[in-house]
């Protein structure tokens, strides 16, 4: 075995000078060392990795998993094989996945590497999210799930107990008014009936009051959702009162923090939330947070307990693509890149407020008054609804995407209401976009308001 921190003593008796080994030993031991770091603290590096010192770790850690054995015997079903090589390159070489058939976070025998990575990306997520703002959690996963289908795994972990076996017959889950598909789905997808509270106007911004909350409980609830992050006009829920209420009603409380890890507004209410009341899991997307591909996400909770059921609820093996997505993610980026991030989501958020407002003087609009640390919506009260139709369009072939245009007259779905009256866009500055990328989109908007028809 070389010892790479040694490796200058295996060429001491060759004609190469001293100094210049000790100086190669030099380089090769700041390459190595914060991999050494990380396998002594398991946490994100405070300086991002090179993408060198990233893949020499995947690729030390997958070639332990025995589908690289090439003196084994394999003769079982699952044996990682694989009918191209760009199988490895896509799965950063964990052809084997992660966990085992009852248990996501369980050791894989075939997989000791993958089960090495997936070990620490679980570290790294939680102390991702205590270092933006979440110190209370006690665990955190990353799974290969969409936020929807972790909602779908949360709940149907979380809702039976050996302790409670009367929740069991329970089927309702309370869903202050969001108006998104793959959460709807998630509940029935689990076998759940989703109440949903209506959404009710204050000013620009919609809400769901507690009470309105608490009218709709009946014997037959056993579970409540809350959001952070959510389009325009929709605002945060009050997640502290709706944790004070799961508690003193002993419901499963569900945190949809889907990209809410970006904002220390948002994750300072779930902060006081665990503190005050009862939070089960908070689940947030990769792919919004930590700018992975699509696929991820992480689960988090105050309590070991809940992490352990949510993943004994995983069924069969799981791929590892999403995890090391995250944990390349993690790597590259560090804490110190995470909050120059962080810090650049602001900027460009007061950017886009204001380069909007700028606008909304000249086309006698306004920036609708909603509390929201990612994105800004300005009225379209003075364009036609043939114009409004035509707006998304036009900015569609301005090539400018994301940004979403109501329209009163049609489906209200979106606006997490029955009733919204101002038409408006709304654009967001989240976390990734650049400076470019905000100033861009706006003077495009501009053009496209103008140009159509």
């Amino acid at each position: 075995m070389v010892d790479f921190n040694k490796i200058i003593e295996f060429f001491e008796t060759l004609n190469i000078p001293e100094n210049m080994l000790k100086r190669g030993q030099l380089v090769l031991n700041e390459f190595m060392n914060p991999i050494k770091i990380l396998f002594e603290q398991r946490s994100v590096p405070n300086k991002p990795w090179t993408d060198e010192q990233i893949e020499f770790l995947l690729q030390t850690l997958s070639n332990m998993d025995t589908d690289k054995d090439i003196n084994a015997a394999r003769v079982g079903e699952r044996e990682g094989r694989i009918a191209s090589k760009l199988h490895l390159r896509t799965s950063a070489g964990f052809c084997h996945g992660v966990g085992r058939s009852g248990f996501l976070t369980a050791p894989q025998p075939k997989a000791p590497g993958g089960s090495i990575m997936y070990e620490l990306s679980n570290y790294l997520a939680r102390n991702i999210l205590r270092n933006t703002g979440l110190p209370n959690i006690k665990e955190a996963i990353v799974v290969p799930l969409c936020t929807g289908m972790s909602l779908s795994l949360a709940l149907s972990a979380l809702k039976f107990s050996k302790s409670e076996r009367e929740l069991n017959h329970k089927r309702t889950v309370l869903v202050p008014q969001v108006d998104h598909k793959s959460l709807l789905k998630a509940i029935d997808f689990a076998g759940f009936k989703a109440k949903i509270i209506p959404g009710q106007i204050f000013g620009d911004a919609v809400r769901i009051p507690i009470d309105d909350i608490k009218n709709h409980f009946d014997n037959d609830c056993f579970a409540i959702i809350s959001i952070t992050s959510f389009f325009p006009p929709r605002e945060h829920d009050n997640i502290k009162e709706i944790s004070k209420f799961a508690q003193e009603k002993n419901l499963v409380h569900i945190v949809i923090n889907a990209y809410g890890v970006q904002s220390p507004e948002w994750m300072k209410l779930i902060r006081s939330a665990i503190d005050a009341g009862k939070i089960d899991a908070i689940i947030q997307s990769t792919d919004k947070n930590f700018l992975t591909p699509i696929g991820g996400a992480v689960i988090a909770s105050p309590l070991k307990e809940n992490i352990t059921k949510i993943s004994q609820a995983y069924a069969g093996r799981a791929s590892a693509t999403p995890i090391v997505n995250f944990l390349i993610s993690m790597l590259s980026i560090g804490i110190k890149g995470y909050q120059k991030l962080l810090k650049e989501q602001q900027h460009n958020r007061e950017i886009l407020e204001r380069k909007l407002r700028e606008i909304a003087e000249k086309l006698n609009e306004r920036i609708l008054d909603i509390y929201n640390p990612v994105a800004v919506a300005l009225s379209l009260q003075n364009l036609s609804e043939k114009k409004l139709y035509a707006l998304g369009g036009a900015l569609y072939n301005l090539r400018v995407t994301g940004p979403r245009v109501y329209n009163p007259k049609e489906n209200p779905f979106g606006t997490c209401c029955s009733n919204y009256p101002t038409p408006y866009i709304v654009m967001n500055a989240a976390i990734g976009a650049s400076e470019k990328d905000i100033i861009s989109a706006v003077e495009r908007f501009e053009k496209a308001y103008n140009q159509i028809e």
